[in-house]
C-alpha cells in the first residue's frame, strides 16, 4: 500500500509540543503580583519575570522553528 507522503513526521509533532511547553513555562515564569495605584510590588523588576522568562521563551520559538525546519528521515522500503 502506497503511504502518504507528508512534511512532518512524529519526531517533528513532539518537537513541537516541546517547544510549546517551553514558550508556556517562559510565560508562566513571567506571572506574578502587579502593582497598582495603593501599592507598589517591587517583584515587578525580578530577576525571574524581566531576564529569565523572556530568555526561555526565546529558546522556545528557536526549538519550534528547528521543529518546523528538520526535515524527516527518508524511509526506504
Amino acid at each position: 500500500m502506497d503511504k502518504k507522503k507528508f512534511a512532518f513526521d512524529k519526531t517533528n509533532f513532539i518537537l513541537l509540543a516541546v517547544g510549546m511547553a517551553v514558550v508556556i513555562i517562559g510565560f508562566l515564569l513571567m506571572t506574578g503580583p502587579s502593582s497598582s495605584s495603593a501599592n507598589f510590588e517591587a517583584d515587578i523588576f525580578s530577576v525571574r519575570r524581566i531576564k529569565v522568562a523572556p530568555v526561555v521563551c526565546l529558546l522556545g520559538f528557536v526549538f519550534m522553528i528547528y521543529a518546523v525546519l528538520r526535515k524527516p528521515k527518508e524511509e526506504n522500503n
